[in-house]
């Protein structure tokens, strides 16, 4: 899971999908981790209203710590989503050589790309306020629901 700084989007995207696969014993084998596009929070907590919001929600990210996306990553995983377009592409250039790896925004991934009704992003919340984080989080569940019931269907378990 991937986003700009890796202190609010990604960490909800991995809480909340680390969450569902501990619950669900045919995916316990999948890995999820998260990181930014960049490093200026690298080695920080989510932000507080990140951890507030997911809390609510019945999920703890705050032992999560923010680091930024490496080429390595593109070795160890085979599957990685971005919050946004922005992050994509910035990904996509980060990893041109590695083939191998599928790279989508999450929201496509979880079959939203062809739904009229939202864009492919998540949107940034860091600027505005908590109704944001809430907004981003209900986008993060929506589309991982459909991640989740995509990994169970196309026999990632």
């Amino acid at each position: 899971m991937v986003c700009m700084g890796n202190i609010c989007r990604s960490p909800m995207m991995e809480g909340w999908l680390a969450d569902v696969i501990a619950r669900e014993s045919r995916l316990a084998h999948i890995q999820i981790d998260s990181a930014g596009i960049g490093a200026w929070h690298a080695g920080q907590p989510p932000d507080k209203r990140a951890i507030a919001t997911a809390a609510r929600h019945g999920v703890d990210i705050s032992m999560q710590r923010a680091r930024q996306l490496r080429p390595t990553d593109f070795d160890e995983f085979d599957l990685i989503l971005f919050a946004d377009a922005e992050t994509l592409r910035e990904g996509r250039a980060l990893a041109h050589w590695h083939v191998d790896v599928e790279a989508s925004r999450y929201l496509d991934w979880a079959g939203f790309d062809s739904d009229a009704v939202r864009s492919g992003d998540i949107a940034d919340p860091y600027y505005g306020d908590m109704q944001g984080f809430e907004d981003v989080w209900r986008d993060i569940g929506e589309g991982g629901e459909r991640i989740l019931q995509r990994l169970l269907r196309e026999g990632a378990a």
